[in-house]
């Protein structure tokens, strides 16, 4: 089986679909893997390096998309390299159907199978394959690490001879995997920390990480069979509103994770609110690529408001590219590995498993995906 890893083409974009490492794995189960030249220049991993894992270097990106059995991206495929694709080819990334059901219906119209790593289904078996979460992991590391670099006051209570620092308060909406790194990150820091989430079953997560969890009366919430948030009808987000309010104006730094997936990130931190906590204060909006938590969030901007700093810097885990690609190659690696059939030395595409029902988009010229399909 022939797999071919191009390099991503999307501006800022600094991960790598695939590192050394899994090539040998990949390589070792027999495949035929090729990599774009340069694939790795952006995290310190040479072509020489892709060659001793086992890996061939192409020159010529049109071609080996045509004849790859397996297309690997991080990023979803430039709309005009849809057509490149070979009839028959399994093509795995992130794919967002949601937003861009153009692209998807032009990757069935080639032919190809494509699988969104969004999409993979949250289950036990499929922890190692959730790339979702691995990149938010890092995400809500960083945006701590962002925080208090733009602060300008220490996280941690420190006791000096010239007197006694109060530790920084830190707050974080939404404590999901972003969320829950972000509040372990910032406790490693020294800081106070408290924690929401509309979802009840998650106090004793964000409690067992010495954090505070916040809690408020909003009726029924709960989560999708996905472990996702559920959408908050109007009432509930202005109920929401008054209790992040409270908890806004005496933290040093707020930190927002909520996020729906396949829909615009719910609006939880008016502009207002914002002006009430102190000067110098700052504010991470990690859902600004989805349309943002933060009313005055601007994405790939930092802007000032009453003199609070609020960060919108999208496509977090890039600012950690080399763990990243790490992250997200080992994802891919778990995936590739869960449905090789050995005696064939090929990927199985197991119409049905549950795994594979749930994150495989188009096939045989058609969108399958229940949810697209019509």
């Amino acid at each position: 089986m022939r797999i071919f890893v191009p390099r991503e083409t999307q501006p800022g974009e600094t991960r790598a679909a695939l590192v050394p490492a899994t090539v040998a794995r990949l390589a070792k189960l027999g495949a035929q893997i090729e990599v774009e030249s340069n694939i790795g220049a952006t995290i310190f991993q040479s072509d020489d390096r892709y060659r001793e894992a086992g890996a061939a270097i192409s020159n010529d990106r049109r071609a080996s998309l045509g004849a790859a059995d397996m297309v690997l991206r991080l990023r979803m495929p430039p709309v005009d390299e849809a057509p490149s694709l070979k009839p028959g080819c399994v093509h795995i990334s992130f794919l967002d159907p949601f937003n861009d059901l153009d692209l998807v219906q032009k990757m069935a119209a080639a032919g190809a199978s494509a699988i969104s790593m969004q999409m993979i289904p949250r289950s036990t078996v499929a922890q190692k394959m959730d790339a979702l979460s691995s990149q938010a992991n890092l995400a809500g590391y960083i945006a701590v690490i962002i925080a208090a670099e733009r602060l300008g006051k220490i996280f941690p209570m420190m006791t000096t001879p010239a007197g006694t620092i109060r530790p920084a308060k830190v707050f974080v909406i939404g404590v999901g995997v972003a969320g829950l790194q972000a509040i372990a990150t910032a406790k490693r820091l020294g800081a106070q920390i408290e924690g929401f989430d509309t979802r009840p079953v998650v106090e004793e997560q964000v409690r067992s990480l010495g954090a505070r969890f916040v809690k408020a009366d909003l009726g029924e919430t709960g989560q999708t069979a996905q472990g996702y948030a559920k959408e908050l009808t109007p009432e509930q987000l202005a109920k929401q509103r008054d209790v992040m309010a409270q908890h806004c104006a005496p933290s040093d730094v707020v930190i927002t994770t909520a996020q729906v997936f396949g829909r615009k990130a719910p609006r939880i931190l008016t502009t207002e609110m914002v002006r009430t906590m102190a000067p110098g204060s700052v504010v991470v909006d990690l859902a600004v690529e989805s349309g943002g938590n933060v009313e005055c969030s601007r994405a790939d901007e930092e802007v000032e408001i009453g003199g609070v700093k609020v960060v919108g810097i999208t496509n977090m885990p890039r600012r950690v590219a080399r763990s990243a690609s790490e992250m997200y190659s080992s994802n891919l690696g778990n995936f590739i590995e869960h449905f090789w059939d050995k005696g064939a030395g090929a990927f199985r595409l197991d119409l049905e498993n549950d795994l594979i029902k749930g994150c495989l988009l188009t096939q045989g010229g058609k969108i399958v995906h229940p949810q697209f399909k019509e």
